[in-house]
Parts: structure tokens; C-alpha cells; sequence
């Protein structure tokens, strides 16, 4: 398939996997970057820059295809050293790099200085536009419908593609709420040059996760996540699950960050996506797993669903 962002990438379909937490490794990103896509190692699972530096190297053992790093950068209680860990990327020759968080004006000039093509991912159209005047190469877009933070503006990506391509000149990823090739077919009439898959990419078989983990999300329907840090406007989707449905119900009594915290602890999600103990931390996961009923390989169906949808729509036209 040939779009703007797989002539940028090198890339043989348009298919990027998201940057997950304690999902994003070696063994993933190579797999979907050997399927065609564009794999995403995610920086801050690594608990040190040399430890990056490391899963890099893992990486390239396993693909010589191009994939890329996730950096997302927040503001936190105990920031983590984020000059150390972009100078690791700087250093292991990495030309690829998936940005959020913060406005990348902070960094964006030190990506392009060592001729890194960036993707930063935006949650609303005025977000798109600054990343677009700060220099960054690729939106992606990503709807409410996401895993992670969607955003406070509560906008589905049906509405959200289309303005976003609208609004800026740089290409478009669609982002959140996507699992098959008619999706992606969906995503592509819309404008998009390509879809960026989490939840997707975490029910597979390569995905390095508890199998408990995966057959979770596979059971679970539509309705089945929640919204945390809603009253805090840091709203983040994560899986419906004991933990989960804690927080929701000491927000609505007012609780305030540091009630909640030992409960959405970043460790504790990290045990239990490693242990299988799915009621015992936070999972982030989207509403598509209502739509997520098995788990196959990353080189399986989704092109040959988007060309069978592409297809059937011109036919549909003619």
C-alpha cells in the first residue's frame, strides 16, 4: 500500500503500533515492523536510558526493518531523566520517534536537528496545528474512543479525522478505536494516511504480556473500560476492573490524587500485565476491545480486510 506516511517511514502498509506502557518492547515492535508496519519500542518501560539503549539493540537483532521509539513526555511528580533518554535515541541512530505529552516546542528542535521524523500524538485539532507550527512531521490523531489519555475534549475520531486533516498540511494518523481492515478502510476514506493500533497490538500473540491479560480484553465488550482522573481533567481509559472501578467511585466521592495513588501505581499495573492478575492494577485499554474476539498473530488479515472494505466501497460508488 502506498500513502505519504509509508513513502516517509519505509515502511510497506500504514500501520503503526502505538507506544504502550509495559507493552512496548522488543518482541513487539520487531513483529509488527517485520509484518510491514512501523513498531514502536516505548522508552519509559525501560527503567534507565542505558537500559534503552539495550532494548534498541534487542530490537535490531530482530528486524532490519525501520521501527521507531516512543517518548512521551509529562509533567510528574519525579520526572524521569528525559535528556538522557533522548540522548540515547540520539546515539542508537534512531530516525523515527512517536512523541506526547507536552507541547513539542520543548523538543521538537533536537529531533530535527539529528534528522529524526517525528510523530506526535495530539488529542484535539488545535493541539495538531501547534505540533504542525513547531515543526513536527506526522499528526496522530487520537479520539476519545483511545486507550490512555483521551483528552478533556470528548471528541470521537468519526468528527476528529476528518478535521484534523482539514486543519494542518502535514499528514494524519488515525489513532484510537481501531482493530480491523474495515476500520482502517473507515480511517483512510476519512483523509487519514495511515492508523496508529494499542489495544489492537496487545492481543497478539507476540505482544509480551500474560496470556490472562490478553483473554481479559478478548471477553470484554464495548462498555467494558472506564474513565479515571475525569475529575482531575487528566482523564485516562483504562480496562473496567476492580482497581478501576475503585477510583472511579472515590472521585465521585472527591478524592484527590494522593487517595488514589497507591492504587494506579505504575509498578503495580506493571506486575500485574507481567503476573496475569488483571484486577490488580491498571490496564490501559480503549473501547475497540468490543470489537477484539481473538488473538492472532501481528502479520495476519488487516490489509487484506482494508483492501476487501476499499473494494467493496467502489463497487458500492460504481
Amino acid at each position: 500500500m502506498k500513502t505519504k506516511l509509508t513513502e516517509m517511514l519505509g515502511i510497506r502498509y500504514p500501520i503503526v503500533q502505538g507506544g504502550m506502557q509495559w507493552v512496548g518492547y522488543a518482541e513487539l515492535a520487531s513483529a509488527v515492523s517485520n509484518a510491514g508496519g512501523l513498531g514502536i519500542i516505548t522508552a519509559l518501560t525501560q527503567p534507565t536510558p542505558e537500559d534503552l539503549r539495550k532494548e534498541i539493540a534487542r530490537c535490531r537483532e530482530m528486524t532490519d526493518k525501520p521501527f521507531g521509539v516512543n517518548m512521551t513526555i509529562l509533567p510528574t511528580i519525579k520526572p524521569p531523566p528525559y535528556a538522557e533518554y533522548m540522548q540515547v535515541i540520539f546515539e542508537s541512530g534512531i530516525k523515527i520517534v512517536e512523541t506526547a505529552g507536552n507541547n513539542p516546542r520543548d523538543f521538537a528542535p533536537r529531533f530535527k536537528e539529528k534528522g529524526i521524523t517525528i510523530l506526535h500524538k495530539c488529542t484535539s485539532v488545535r493541539h495538531a496545528l501547534s505540533a504542525e507550527k513547531h515543526g513536527v512531521d506526522v499528526i496522530s490523531i487520537d479520539g476519545f474512543e483511545c486507550a490512555g489519555h483521551p483528552g478533556e475534549d470528548d471528541v470521537p475520531n468519526l468528527i476528529l479525522i476528518p478535521a484534523a486533516v482539514r486543519a494542518v498540511k502535514i499528514p494524519v494518523i488515525a489513532s484510537g478505536g481501531i482493530a480491523d481492515g474495515y476500520q482502517m478502510a473507515a480511517c483512510l476514506t476519512l483523509g487519514a494516511q495511515g492508523i496508529n493500533m494499542g489495544t489492537r497490538f496487545m492481543c497478539t500473540k507476540e505482544a509480551p504480556i500474560h496470556d490472562n491479560v490478553k483473554q481479559a480484553l478478548v471477553g470484554a465488550d464495548e462498555r467494558s473500560t472506564n474513565l479515571i482522573f475525569r475529575t482531575m481533567r487528566n482523564t485516562s481509559r483504562v480496562f473496567k476492573n476492580r482497581i478501576s472501578d475503585e477510583v472511579v467511585a472515590m472521585e465521585k466521592k472527591g478524592a484527590a490524587f494522593e487517595e488514589v495513588k497507591h492504587l494506579v501505581a505504575g509498578a503495580r499495573g506493571k506486575v500485574a500485565m507481567k503476573d496475569g492478575n488483571v484486577h490488580d492494577g491498571i490496564v490501559s485499554a480503549g473501547m475497540v476491545i468490543g470489537l477484539i474476539k481473538d488473538v492472532p498473530s501481528c502479520q495476519e488479515r488487516i490489509v487484506r480486510e482494508c483492501r476487501e472494505a476499499l473494494a467493496a466501497a467502489g463497487r458500492m460508488a460504481a
